[in-house]
């Protein structure tokens, strides 16, 4: 819409917060260079102009004609075409036919540090192999666990592209899993799941159209289903599991066998759970298994859920963390008595799931057994700074990769990939060597 009527409308985004890290100018400002948003955006922490303009959902659309009165209101996304029909219909109502917006209106630059907003981490122990979504400059980045970097997997420019390593091109990846020598990843911003193999230095596409699906995305070929937005991935038996997160809802995929399916959630958001079918997810973000369930994290419910896997009789989820859309918090504790804010990523270590508990800015333990959940790693403040597990600062952490005798971390507000030495708690920041930015 933004180009379509560059010269006739002003696109004005208002920020309106449910987390208390949200209400942070300078979190806001992070994110908007994240999303490579280009319009304008105002800050409104305390909801003045929510409530002005009577918004009750995000998000909301509201549509202002030349002399500052209400021509309509969309509550909830809108599909492209559906949009744009609306926008004409509103300028032939108004007779705009052309304005040009103020040069203020010029968004800032982009990062131009080697990584930018890195958002998920994966590892290849056996290879000393590390995986990281370099998000920010749409690519992947493989390196070896002292920081060498052996392959830069994309070109760095956002699209939608197979081929060889120096050729593809992603938009906004995410989630990434090493299974052998393929290497699968949630490309985000395309609505879908690429596989790259490692040994051939090939990129492909093995599901997803391209396409955002609206509604509840149906069960079938996985190169045929439009998807929505998947950010994180699990593999298994053969057996590759999707955190899709637009749809609120846990996917499937059958390599062998081509099939793409729901297996856990209705589409409905929130945190019931129960039968696989009934289960309610708040946009699932992060992935991993102890090898008898998926754990989840639901950051829309800071939450941590458990997905029995197949095998299971009766398979349920459930739920470990977490009491509702709107509890949240930074407290340790058991159970229900435990808050975190919006985390993004789970990993399993040996016998405790790690937690990125990404708007407190730490690393978090939970004991999927008792239910207890204590801050491992982490000051509580956003910054970068290295050291003991107790003076640590991360900002809004959002991937984790374990290996046996470290932890990697995807410090997404701060470009980098820290290392968090499992006995000591010592953290570290890992120097990518040989990694550049891309060519603007």
């Amino acid at each position: 819409m933004e180009q379509r009527y560059s010269s006739q409308v002003v696109v004005i985004g208002v920020h309106s917060p449910k987390f208390p890290n949200e209400r942070e100018a300078e979190n806001v400002r992070r994110a908007i260079l994240r999303e490579g948003i280009a319009h304008p955006v105002v800050h409104d922490p305390e909801l003045l102009l929510w409530r002005t303009y009577a918004v009750r959902a995000w998000p909301t659309l509201v549509f202002v004609g030349p002399d500052g009165r209400i021509l309509g209101v969309h509550e909830g996304e809108i599909p492209a075409k559906a949009l744009l029909r609306a926008v004409d219909r509103l300028l032939e109502r108004t007779g705009v036919t052309a304005a040009t917006p103020p040069e203020w209106l010029a968004p800032e630059p982009r990062p131009t540090t080697p990584l930018a907003f890195p958002g998920k981490l994966a590892v290849d122990p056996a290879r000393e192999l590390l995986v990281v979504s370099d998000t920010g400059h749409h690519r992947l980045v493989v390196a070896r666990f002292d920081g060498t970097v052996t392959a830069v997997i994309g070109d760095g420019v956002a699209g939608f592209r197979d081929g060889r390593f120096a050729d593809a091109r992603f938009r906004e990846p995410q989630g990434v899993i090493v299974a052998g020598d393929d290497c699968f990843v949630a490309d985000r911003g395309n609505h879908a799941i690429r596989r790259v193999d490692l040994a051939r230095g090939l990129v492909e596409t093995v599901a997803g159209t391209g396409r955002l699906g609206y509604g509840l995305p149906q069960a079938g070929p996985a190169r045929q289903v439009d998807l929505r937005s998947p950010w994180a991935l699990w593999y298994r038996e053969g057996l590759l599991f999707v955190a899709m997160a637009g749809s609120h809802q846990i996917w499937v995929w059958r390599p062998a066998h081509g099939l793409l399916q729901p297996y856990a959630g209705s589409g409905m958001e929130g945190i019931q759970g129960g039968p696989l079918e009934r289960a309610w997810f708040a946009q699932p973000s992060g992935l991993s298994s102890d090898g008898r369930v998926l754990f989840v994290a639901c950051p829309e419910a800071s939450a941590v859920r458990t997905v029995d896997l197949p095998g299971n009789p009766n398979p349920k989820v459930g739920r470990l963390v977490g009491t509702g859309l709107f509890d949240f918090g930074d407290r340790d504790g058991t159970g229900d008595m435990a808050r975190l804010q919006h985390p993004l990523d789970v990993a399993w270590m040996g016998s405790e799931l790690l937690v990125a508990d990404t708007y407190n800015h730490k690393i978090k333990r939970l004991d999927p057994a008792t239910r207890i959940c204590l801050t491992w790693i982490g000051e509580g403040r956003a910054g970068h700074e290295d050291g003991p597990a107790d003076r640590a600062r991360f900002w809004e952490p959002g991937g984790l990769a374990v290996t046996s005798d470290r932890v990697f971390v995807a410090d997404t507000n701060n470009h980098a990939v820290r290392v968090v030495d499992r006995a000591s708690g010592t953290v570290t920041t890992l120097q990518l060597r040989g990694l550049t930015p891309p060519l603007a």
